[in-house]
C-alpha cells in the first residue's frame, strides 16, 4: 500500500468500523418483515446520515448506514478512457457473480462503480472486522488489477503494432 493511499484507507476503515453496529430491526410498516432499511427507505427515522470519504474527485466511498444495514458504494479511480473501459468490464464481471460474494450488490448506485450491502444477518454470521478487512483489501486490489490489466493491454498493443508495421519495412 502506497503512502498516499494509507490515510484514505485508514479513514474508510475507521468509518466502516464505526458504522458496523447493526442490529435486528423489524419493519415498522409490514409485520414480520425485516428488509434492509438502507434499500427500502420505509422509515426515515432509522436511516443515519450518509458519509462520503473522498481521496479526490474521482476516487471516493459513500457509506450509508441504517439501523439494520449498511451500503458501501465505491468510485474507482479512472484516469483515462482505457481505465474507464477496464473498470467497467471488471466491475461488470464481479457483479455478474454477485451470489459468490455474499455482500456484493448486482447494481451500483449512480455515480459509483461497485456497491456492497451488509445486513445485520451478515454482521451476525461473519466477523465484522473481517468484513471491513475484505472491503479495504478489495479497494487496494481493484486498483492493482486495473493497473496490471492496462499494462498488459499496452504490451499486447505494442506487440501487435510492431508485428503489423514490420510488414512494411
Amino acid at each position: 500500500m502506497s503512502n498516499t493511499l494509507r490515510p484514505y484507507l485508514n479513514a474508510v476503515r475507521a468509518t466502516l468500523t464505526a458504522a458496523l453496529t447493526l442490529q435486528n430491526f423489524s419493519s415498522q410498516v409490514v409485520e414480520r418483515h425485516n428488509k434492509p432499511e438502507v434499500e427500502a427507505h420505509t422509515s426515515p427515522e432509522v436511516l443515519l446520515l450518509p458519509l462520503v470519504v473522498s481521496r479526490n474527485e474521482s476516487e471516493r466511498v459513500l457509506i450509508e448506514p441504517s439501523v439494520n444495514s449498511l451500503r458501501i458504494s465505491i468510485a474507482i479511480k479512472q484516469a483515462d478512457e482505457i481505465e474507464k473501459i477496464l473498470c467497467h468490464k471488471f466491475t461488470r464481471f464481479m457483479m455478474m457473480r454477485a451470489e459468490g460474494f455474499v455482500i456484493l450488490r448486482r447494481k451500483p448506485l449512480p455515480g459509483y462503480d461497485i456497491s456492497f450491502l451488509i445486513t445485520n444477518f451478515h454482521a451476525e454470521s461473519m466477523l465484522t472486522h473481517k468484513l471491513v478487512d475484505f472491503i479495504i483489501q478489495f479497494m487496494e486490489d481493484v486498483d492493482k488489477e486495473i493497473s496490471e490489466m492496462k499494462l498488459s493491454l499496452n504490451a499486447r498493443a505494442r506487440i501487435v503494432a510492431e508485428s503489423y508495421l514490420s510488414t512494411f519495412t
